[in-house]
């Protein structure tokens, strides 16, 4: 998989290495040397020049990107990562710029975390959520018209629809029967054991379908339950988990992934944390310390 050479972790790993802070290169070194998902969601500007060189790079480079697209109406619920599109035509219209643009490329795309998992629980009315599961078809059926692109649909978490017949039914509705399968855990902390036992469960109820897991920050798995942020939100004493691969051992899981970019913000929760995807650059030590 593509190891982008740019990026904060990058960044950061320089300026330790100028400043001669050996110790702390090293540890970051764990980050910026891993291959990591690219997000597209409200950048300014022109998503589909982003996306073309990226696929570009990594095709030169004998490698697979991952992309996650993160732009839905109503995202996150308007928290800590809201915003999104105003409307289906611009969100539908996004998509298909960028599905225009890695047309002929390689890359594993992940499509919308936490959208179907919010509209089974969440903000939206039953108006909207048909409307959610119509987009989100929509999107699937864009990507997956490029044969090499490997499409999975975000299906949560053990710990959030802990229903696996409930969850598949609405991941149904959204079209992953249409993707090659769906995305587990992105931004959480849940364990590896604990995403491949709720992703085979929930893998029956969807005619044995593959899934992907994001291990990014699941090393010591999930923080105790405090309070609502204090366990998803930057929470204290989490690592880096299983690294990037295509080779799982599991039959069902096709690769674990870092699809949250560790060192990157969850939201402005906790002393001195910056904006939800921005770069924390003491939580990325300590992931990688971890």
């Amino acid at each position: 998989m593509y190891v982008d050479p740019t990026g904060p972790a990058v960044d950061q790993l320089r300026a330790y290495e100028a400043a001669g802070q050996t110790a702390d290169a090293t540890l970051i070194r764990k980050i910026a040397d891993r291959p990591v998902a690219a997000w597209f969601a409200d950048e300014t500007t022109d998503p589909a020049v982003r996306a073309r060189a990226l696929v570009t790079a990594a095709s030169a480079a004998g490698q697979m990107p991952v992309l996650t697209l993160y732009r839905i109406p109503q995202r996150d619920c308007g928290s800590h990562s809201g915003g999104g599109a105003t409307t289906a035509a611009e969100y539908e219209a996004w998509v298909a710029s960028i599905a225009a643009a890695i047309a002929g490329h390689r890359a594993i795309v992940i499509v919308e975390p936490d959208s179907v998992a919010q509209a089974v629980q969440g903000c939206l009315n039953n108006t909207e959520r048909t409307q959610r599961y119509a987009m989100l078809g929509k999107a699937i059926d864009t990507l997956a018209a490029n044969p090499l692109l490997r499409v999975y649909l975000d299906g949560g978490n053990p710990s959030w629809i802990t229903d696996t017949a409930r969850m598949g039914e609405a991941l149904k509705k959204a079209g992953v029967q249409r993707a090659d399968g769906f995305a587990l855990n992105v931004a959480n902390f849940e364990t590896t054991a604990s995403n491949l036992k709720y992703g085979t469960k929930l893998s029956a109820h969807l005619n044995n379908a593959h899934f992907v897991v994001d291990t990014s920050r699941n090393g010591n798995g999930p923080a105790r339950k405090t309070n609502h942020d204090g366990h998803w939100c930057n929470p204290a004493g989490r690592a880096l988990g299983d690294v990037p691969t295509l080779h799982t051992g599991h039959k069902l899981a096709d690769a674990y992934l870092w699809i949250k970019r560790p060192g990157e913000s969850d939201g402005p929760c906790g002393a001195g944390a910056p904006a939800a995807g921005q770069w924390y650059p003491q939580y990325a030590l300590d992931l990688a310390r971890n």
